[in-house]
């Protein structure tokens, strides 16, 4: 029957070889009662883990009715444990929020059985070890002996040719291990038992065969009872588990454990609760932005603007802008239009005031002032702004004339100090303020915006340092010789020695439109004590952020590059559209301002629905990733039900389904919870005014999307759970658990 010809077992652990056993030949054949004696490490459990294919081989050669299996995979000793044989563990590995009947119906099932032909045969077997009054109590509410018992009926439900026990009455008392050892000692008359035990004492009076083993040998085989060597037996044929079966076993893992199904509802509700939730709050922010004339992409939602880059994403020159401002009913033309969007902060000295709004070139102003005057100086501004803005209405005295700090966009205190000397106050006006300033200015600014709509890495000591990595920006200044930079004495934990003077630096700058790179080296580093006096600077030490200092014309090779989006303005927005045809026709791709606000929401609404998709994968990768860190700490103690059914005879894949059917009917519940709140809030029942006010953006298209998402979602989940628990062989599984 089994047929071992000098097999060797070897573990491999930290680098370290360990023999389970070595050279072991042995012969079991069908009759025999097989007990393996020997103290703990001599290797007994391990050559049952071996001939019950829980575990492989690295030496030799072992037989199954004379078909060699060096040869075999996982798939293969699957099938052999399936087909062969039937475990019973000294911890029973039985499902304990199962009942008796179902734990020995669970084999038949997993080997293609229907269930309502076997039915009789559950009965009978239960009743062959004397547990049939307790046929409907689970597992977990019986005795040791008791469960020990189940464990025999479910290895012989299997009808298997092979039954191993390793330390099957170790957790038993006398009495039952007594009984226990006598119920395997009547099935062995047809079948080869393999037992493991330490206590020889207790099955010596039913084994036919004594093998005791030593440090990993065979120390002696003694045949107590002769028995008819038959190495031929005829292997019964399963079938594969229906799919109703499959579904059953589904169904009765959702439900069996009631706190394990609560915690993993509550989950999947969580998840079908934010995706709702969020997806609805971005179609009404959107439709909101549409009633007022916003723009997610571009702040400035002049309607007599057009926004045009070429199609090729090559540079607009200055000939360009020329012919632009040639074509009939174009009042101007802006470079560089992506500083009519960058936002700028403003900060007086005391920190009184915090004013912020786009910027716009003085020269594009016209008509009067409600406060003030027109600039006259370089650092003087003009703020065009809404009724709604207090500090630039109602306290316009205290704001005209003062001295504020401009901030950069990336929120970081400049050199630069402006004064607002007019205000213009429009009862038409709802967007946000814009700050009229001087050419120069807007070119300063020029170079900071193109660092934030860049990706800037630095090569630094061998190690490249991202934009995303990083908290420091890259700022010009004349005081730097050109080649070199002034770096922060708080970046010295990256260089040796924390010395950062003389080393090379590589700074790459790259967007859509170029790509740039700058060698240099550092030469100076700036410390709290000599931040001022090096650089020349009234800006405070803290306000620097570990920003990099280079010289005026290397940063213009990186950022004062081509201008590639420009921005023409019609002198009539009715006009749009007949300038939008010649731009085309001269090989521009433009936008219209006014198709993506209030007046027509097409654009805006190709604008919102791109932003959507956008965040709302962002959403599901995040709640994906916070959902299975959650779920699998709940399923933590389900890796050893699935460890069962696959030493009963189920494969991976199976295994895989009835866990993907069981997160399906939980997330599928959940999504059902989350539309009867929804209902019950439409109607009133609930009284939750924020998600009233978000129900009417709900329609049957969502309601689908959302559910497809969460149930794609739940199998992703089980997808990468079931990689975790079944990437090993049932043996490492197992000693997974164990630890």
């Amino acid at each position: 029957m089994i047929e071992l010809k000098n097999v060797s077992k070897f573990y491999y652990q930290n680098g370290i070889i360990a023999s389970g056993f070595t050279k072991v030949n042995l012969k079991l054949n069908i009759g025999e009662f097989v007990v393996i004696t020997g103290e703990s490490g001599s290797g007994k459990s391990t050559l049952l883990n071996v001939i019950s294919g829980l575990d492989t081989y690295e030496e030799g050669e072992m037989y199954i009715n004379g078909e060699e299996t060096s040869h075999y995979r996982e798939v293969d000793f699957e099938d052999y444990r399936r087909k062969y044989i039937g475990n019973i563990f000294q911890n029973f590995n039985l499902v304990n929020s199962y009942t008796v009947y179902q734990n020995v119906e669970l084999v038949l099932l997993l080997n293609g059985s229907s269930k309502k032909d076997i039915k009789d045969k559950v009965l009978d077997i239960i009743d062959t070890v004397g547990l049939k009054r307790y046929k409907n109590t689970k597992v977990s509410k019986l005795s040791g002996g008791q469960k020990q018992r189940v464990a025999i009926a479910r290895a012989l439900a299997k009808e298997t040719p092979i039954i191993v026990a390793d330390e099957p009455t170790g957790n038993l008392d006398t009495k039952s291990a007594k009984q226990i050892m006598k119920l395997l000692h009547e099935v062995s008359k047809d079948k080869l038992v393999i037992i493991v035990t330490h206590n020889k004492e207790q099955v010596e009076e039913y084994a036919t065969r004594l093998i005791q083993m030593h440090d990993g040998k065979i120390l002696e085989d003694k045949v107590i009872e002769k028995v008819k060597n038959d190495n031929e037996i005829e292997i019964k044929e399963y079938k594969n588990i229906t799919i109703l079966n499959r579904l059953r076993l589904g169904f009765r893992n959702t439900f069996n454990i009631f706190t394990k199904f609560i915690l993993i509802l509550f989950v999947f509700f969580f998840i079908s609760e934010v995706l709702l939730f969020e997806y609805t709050s971005l179609r009404k922010r959107s439709k909101d932005l549409d009633l007022t004339g916003a723009n997610v992409l571009f702040t400035n939602s002049d309607t007599k603007r057009i926004v045009i880059k070429k199609n090729d994403n090559s540079e607009i020159s200055k000939s360009d802008l020329e012919e632009l401002g040639k074509i009939d009913h174009v009042k101007r033309v802006v470079e560089d239009d992506v500083l009519l969007d960058t936002n700028i902060t403003l900060r007086d000295n005391e920190y009184y005031y915090y004013l912020d709004g786009n910027v716009d070139s003085i020269s594009s102003y016209e008509g009067d002032l409600t406060y003030g005057r027109m600039p006259e100086k370089d650092n003087e501004v003009i703020a065009l702004a809404a009724e709604y803005d207090w500090y630039l209405t109602d306290d316009y005295e205290n704001v005209l004339e003062t001295e504020f700090n401009l901030t950069d966009a990336y929120g970081v205190k400049t050199a630069t100090k402006i004064r607002i000397v007019g205000i213009k106050i429009s009862d038409t006006y709802r967007d946000r303020s814009i700050y009229y300033v001087s050419d120069k200015l807007l070119n300063n600014l020029r170079f900071a915006n193109n660092e934030e709509y860049s990706n800037v890495t630095l090569f630094f000591e061998g190690k490249y340092y991202t934009s995303e990595s990083y908290n420091r920006h890259i700022v010009p200044s004349n005081n730097v010789p050109s080649g070199y930079a002034y770096v922060s004495d708080m970046m010295e934990v990256l260089c040796p020695y924390y010395d950062c003077v003389n080393r090379p630096l590589k700074i790459s700058v790259s967007n859509i439109y170029y790509s740039q790179d700058l060698n240099i080296t550092v030469s100076k580093e700036y410390t709290k004590n000599n931040f001022k006096n090096i650089l020349n600077t009234d800006i405070n030490y803290e306000d620097t952020f570990e920003n990099i200092y280079v010289n005026t014309d290397d940063y213009n090779k990186l950022f004062n590059k081509a201008t590639y989006q420009s921005s023409v303005f019609v002198d009539d927005e009715d006009n749009a559209y007949l300038v939008n045809d010649k731009l085309t026709e001269l090989g521009y791709k433009t936008l219209v301002i006014k198709d993506s606000i209030v007046n027509d929401g097409r654009t805006v609404a190709v604008i919102m629905q791109i932003f959507t998709t956008i965040f709302t994968v962002g959403l599901i990768v995040a709640l994906f990733f916070i959902s299975y860190f959650v779920i699998k700490i709940i399923l933590k103690s389900r890796s050893i039900y699935f460890t069962t059914i696959r030493i009963l005879g189920a494969n991976k894949c199976i295994a895989k389904q009835i866990l993907d059917i069981e997160l399906f009917l939980n997330s599928t519940l959940a999504y059902i919870l989350c539309l009867v709140e929804l209902y019950l809030v439409k109607i009133d029942v609930l009284k939750l005014a924020t998600l009233k006010k978000l129900v009417p953006f709900i329609s049957l298209k969502e309601i689908i999307i959302m559910y497809v998402i969460l149930i794609v979602m739940s199998q992703l989940i089980s997808n990468r759970f079931s990689r975790k628990i079944f990437k090993n062989s049932v043996m490492k599984t197992m000693a997974e658990e164990v630890r």
